[in-house]
């Protein structure tokens, strides 16, 4: 009987193999396995004669086990396995395993094998590396054995990522047995798309990337394969951004004499072009009768708070109230404090002699003392606090709202699905949303990730910024060093302030650094004492991270903000969102165990005010190593969608794309945001074109059926409700 994608492995595999597959990968029917794509091609050449190799070429050969022997090492722990094989002609060649003593049990004197590797030389003589082999006798027949010797040294063999008890040759051979009783599929991709773009039929596109005859025939498969992914993503997409539009909701026009027009009035400074541009979208977007659903996002210190503030007053001015959702307590109670400072008398609603349109401004975390936190939920639920600004404890039942209108999400990466819907469900009807996020986004994460959203960019700085400078610090170096410290001196000597950030807080177990030959990164709890008492003694040093109690954390952070502290050493809790103008200098320790984004954002602490920024990042990174360079990269610029493009380069797909895409049964394999860019734009094209025409796609049963099986995937709730 054929199987078709639907068809569990185990009517294919029978039952020990397919929950083995279950178990490890995830893949549990004949679609899941088929979607499950090799990593990578290993190209092998003909079998070669071992007096016919050349030290440098790839080279698979078929040769006969005649000795093996283990040894330790010399000069470190771990043992090496010398194997010695022979041809029919009789000569030979070494094989090197290092720490790798349980490959003896299969490759037992006088059997035969393939072995597939790159040629090296080794003091004279020619070897192989901790080759790929498979033993001959795994073959069941004579037929079976040729049939191995003829996959294995094909000119391109498919290497799958292998899990637990699940080796790459398994999962190549259930992938042969399965291919072998698969029915045609049917496509869902429209016909005049797959004309158009000269695409394979999606079963021959699955039998080409498990069964390439050629790297052209693999280049086909690989396209046909990439657009199914991207036009699936973009089509569920765009049905949602249409299904927004049409979502009925509270329009909040704001009025010309109220809160907002008051505080402008007030403001000490005028916007750049790009705040009041965003502004006005924003304001759009308020008064109509469908819920917002933008995201703003803005590079370090570009202003995009001052432009939520505006948002949310003129949803206060329309007689809702408006939440600001942070991801620290330190930044919700720093958000807390500036709005109030910003609103002044504004924020006084309720009090003897307030202005006339004033509304208050609660804070509500997690920590706060329980008669604080009664009166907070009460000014919520009764609509007296027109501005909230909280934490994860919005979330929980028994915070209620009078009207909920805006749901403002800052740094929104930092929060899963459920929490950010949780939110929006605490409001009678749909509530606008505004996401924001200070890591620049590449375009095409834009356009995938955030598809659904319409998106603004602010990309000039507040008037009154200062750039900042960024140094590469050799960490082995103690002159440099010295240096540094000395130029921290210098800062507090000039009235100014310093960060220092550290990889870890302390005596977290496990924190080993990774390498056996790799110090553990530098924490809060030893650099501390050691700034104290030695290179910055005489000052003021602190210490800040997330172990420490919320009101020892606040109290930190106001006594940094009112300059009572010289020094903070502190985690990355300080990355988004802090802002004390007067800290002109931060020194980021083990800079190399940070990754592009989060040093722009870290480094974007300090230049806040009139004074120049100076950031020093130290590291230990060898000159030319990945690390150095990427550090350069980030001295090099302050550009932040410059990194953002560079960091995209430097992570795995899953890992911009987040959890929703990550794992066995990903919806994106084969598609790259950094160089199929022109692709996605493409799908994107096509999917609007398609859904204009057809909006529930009635004419193309088979893709509405995949984008559902795409929408109801649990993964995909998080493309949803980003």
């Amino acid at each position: 009987m054929k199987a078709t994608m639907d068809t569990k492995l185990r009517d294919v595999l029978g039952g020990k193999t397919a929950a083995a597959l279950g178990d490890y990968l995830e893949l549990f029917t004949v679609g899941d396995l088929l979607h499950y794509y090799p990593f990578r091609y290993a190209e092998r050449g003909d079998r070669a004669d071992l007096n016919a190799l050349e030290i440098g070429e790839h080279a698979t050969i078929l040769a006969r086990v005649r000795s093996v022997t283990t040894r330790p090492m010399r000069n470190r722990r771990g043992t090496i396995l010398d194997v010695l094989v022979s041809d029919e002609d009789g000569n030979t060649l070494s094989l090197t395993f290092f720490n790798q003593p349980w490959q003896a049990r299969q490759l037992k004197s006088g059997r035969w094998g393939l072995f597939a590797g790159k040629v090296t030389e080794f003091r004279g003589k020619r070897q192989l590396n901790s080759p790929e082999f498979r033993m001959l006798a795994d073959a069941e027949s004579e037929d079976e054995a040729a049939d191995l010797i003829e996959e294995f040294a094909g000119a391109l063999i498919p290497v799958y990522r292998a899990a637990g008890k699940v080796p790459t040759w398994t999962i190549a051979k259930c992938v042969a047995i399965t291919l072998d009783r698969l029915a045609e599929p049917p496509d869902p991709l429209p016909g005049r798309l797959r004309d158009e773009q000269s695409l394979m039929d999606l079963g021959a596109a699955l039998r080409a990337i498990h069964r390439p005859e050629s790297t052209g025939h693999l280049h086909a498969a690989r396209k046909r394969l990439k657009w199914q992914e991207a036009f699936y993503l973009q089509t569920t997409l765009v049905q949602r951004k249409r299904a927004a539009a049409d979502t009925p909701g509270t329009p909040r026009p704001g009025r010309d004499d109220g809160l907002l027009s008051a505080f402008d009035a007030a403001l000490p400074f005028t916007l750049t072009a790009g705040q009041s541009s965003v502004g006005a979208e924003l304001a759009a977007d308020l008064a109509a009768p469908h819920p917002m659903h933008r995201l703003l996002q803005g590079d370090v210190g570009s202003g995009k708070t001052m432009v939520s503030l505006r948002a949310m007053l003129q949803v206060v001015d329309s007689g809702g109230q408006a939440v600001l959702l942070a991801p620290t307590e330190v930044l919700a109670a720093q958000h807390h404090r500036t709005m109030i400072e910003q609103l002044g008398e504004l924020a006084r609603g309720g009090e003897l002699g307030a202005p006339e349109h004033a509304t208050r401004v609660a804070l509500v975390t997690g920590s706060l003392p329980a008669a604080a936190k009664r009166a907070a939920l009460a000014s919520l639920a009764d609509g007296s606090a027109g501005i909230v600004i909280g934490t994860h404890a919005l979330l929980y039942d028994g915070v209620d709202f009078a009207d909920l209108g805006l749901v403002v999400i800052d740094e929104q990466h930092r929060f899963g699905v459920e929490q950010r819907d949780a939110l929006r469900a605490k409001a009678e009807r749909p509530p606008h949303v505004l996401v924001m996020t200070a890591t620049p986004i590449p375009r095409t994460v834009a356009m995938t990730v955030y598809g659904d959203l319409e998106t603004s960019r602010l990309t000039e700085l507040p008037q009154g910024r200062t750039p900042i400078t960024t140094h590469v610090v050799p960490g082995g170096d103690e002159r440099w060093i010295a240096r540094a410290w000395q130029r921290a001196r210098e800062e507090v000597a000039a009235g100014h302030q310093v960060y220092v950030v550290c990889p870890r807080i302390g005596d977290e177990d496990g924190a080993d650094g990774g390498a056996e030959d790799r110090r553990p990164p530098l924490a809060v709890a030893d650099v501390t004492p050691g700034l104290t008492n030695g290179p910055l003694s005489g000052l003021s040093v602190a210490p800040l991270h997330g172990r420490m109690s919320a009101d020892d954390k606040d109290a930190t952070m106001r006594a940094f903000a009112a300059g009572a502290t010289d020094v903070l050493v502190a985690t990355t809790v300080i990355e988004v969102g802090v802002n004390v103008p007067n800290a002109t200098m931060m020194v980021i320790l083990d800079a190399d165990r940070f990754g592009v984004s989060q040093l722009h954002q870290l480094r974007g602490r300090v230049g806040r005010g009139s004074a120049p920024g100076l950031c020093l990042l130290v590291s230990e990174s060898g000159p030319g190593s990945p690390a150095a360079e990427r550090l350069a990269a980030v001295a090099s610029t302050t550009d932040g969608f410059a990194l953002a493009e560079l960091d995209l380069e430097q992570r795995r797909e899953g890992d911009v794309l987040g959890a929703a895409q990550s794992g066995a049964r990903s919806h994106v394999r084969l598609l790259s945001l950094l160089r199929d860019a022109d692709l996605i734009g493409e799908a994107r094209a096509e999917a609007g074109a398609l859904i204009a025409a057809d909006p529930g796609l009635d004419r193309h049963p088979l893709l509405a059926e995949a984008v559902a099986s795409l929408v109801s995937d649990e993964r995909a709730e998080y493309l949803e409700k980003s």
